[in-house]
């Protein structure tokens, strides 16, 4: 193949360009609004496990733009002012690994539903994804995918017992005291690769919320009011009962910029006029974003993103 070309086969084009008009078809036919948003912003999200990409110009105040990680920023903007149900469709961006399963820039798809419950919006996810992949789709929470796959419950082991159990099972080259740590770990490496065909895990700890609602579950744990998508043990998609209280969202940006600054991350600006739609009032609603990619690569059997994106990162 000459270097000009696409990374990605016409063939394989073909099918891209099929799913993306399904996805717009399937959301024109349930009356979902497409919205555009920009993908330059004078903010960006504090999350500690995500890093924007930063982009310089003389034209900004701060010196600085960001690339959007995601669109839900601006989505949750246009649902303040009273739009009803919404989706964008286009490209993200993430600072960080590329490799067989990530891109620094992808494609995202991202809706909303307001007065919706992730119950319900697990079922349109269900539904969608069908189009691409057909089979039935199974659901557990991420308590018994523990117990299942690790042999341990999350919520309830001690720091002493993940770290013992990451020791034994997978020989880590680090070791530390933050017990989330060991979770994310184990739960990557022992239970992610057992889930085998289409599997919702659903109430993850309280301290993955992000900007999902808590709760408790039947078993007295907090838990995160929030979904992820795997299909063949590669994550898909990510949902939340979205959290819209402003209050709690200004705590929660406090303590990821504090953690950031204990990781001796970057401190990026605090998107301010979210965080207004807020305080004006965004509808209950829940939503989710889709990584178009993967579903298309799983959807295919493609060994790696790049096989099914135009134009590959880190290629010619």
């Amino acid at each position: 193949m000459a270097d000009w070309q696409p990374t990605a086969s016409l063939a394989m084009l073909q099918e891209r360009a099929r799913l993306l008009a399904a996805i717009r078809a399937f959301m024109s036919d349930r009356a979902v609004m497409e919205v555009d948003v920009p993908v330059l912003s004078t903010a960006t999200v504090t999350d500690p496990h995500l890093e924007s990409f930063v982009v310089t110009s003389p034209q900004a105040a701060s010196g600085n733009y960001y690339l959007m990680t995601s669109p839900e920023f601006y989505l949750k903007r246009v649902l303040a002012a009273g739009s009803g149900p919404i989706y964008s469709l286009g490209p993200a961006f993430r600072a960080g690994d590329c490799g067989a399963r990530h891109q620094p820039e992808f494609t995202m798809l991202e809706w909303y539903r307001p007065e919706w419950t992730i119950a319900q919006l697990m079922d349109e996810v269900a539904e969608l994804v069908h189009g691409a992949i057909a089979g039935p789709v199974a659901q557990k929470t991420y308590r018994q995918a523990f117990l299942d796959h690790a042999g341990i419950d999350p919520h309830r082991a001690d720091l002493a017992q993940l770290r013992a159990l990451a020791q034994s099972r997978l020989s880590p080259a680090f070791d530390s005291d933050d017990r989330y740590t060991w979770l994310d770990l184990l739960f990557s490496h022992l239970v992610e690769p057992q889930l085998a065909g289409k599997v919702f895990v659903t109430e993850f700890p309280a301290t993955q919320a992000a900007l999902a609602q808590t709760a408790s579950d039947t078993h007295g744990n907090a838990i995160a009011m929030r979904f992820e998508l795997y299909i063949n043990g590669i994550e898909i998609a990510n949902g939340y009962q979205e959290e819209r209280e402003p209050t709690v969202l200004v705590k929660r940006f406090a303590e990821n910029l504090a953690l950031r600054a204990a990781n001796r991350q970057s401190q990026p600006p605090v998107d301010e006029l979210f965080l207004a739609a807020m305080r004006a009032g965004m509808p209950a609603c829940a939503g989710v974003a889709l990584g178009v990619d993967r579903l298309l690569m799983v959807a295919t059997g493609a060994p790696a993103i790049a096989a099914v994106v135009p134009f590959a990162f880190g290629q010619p």
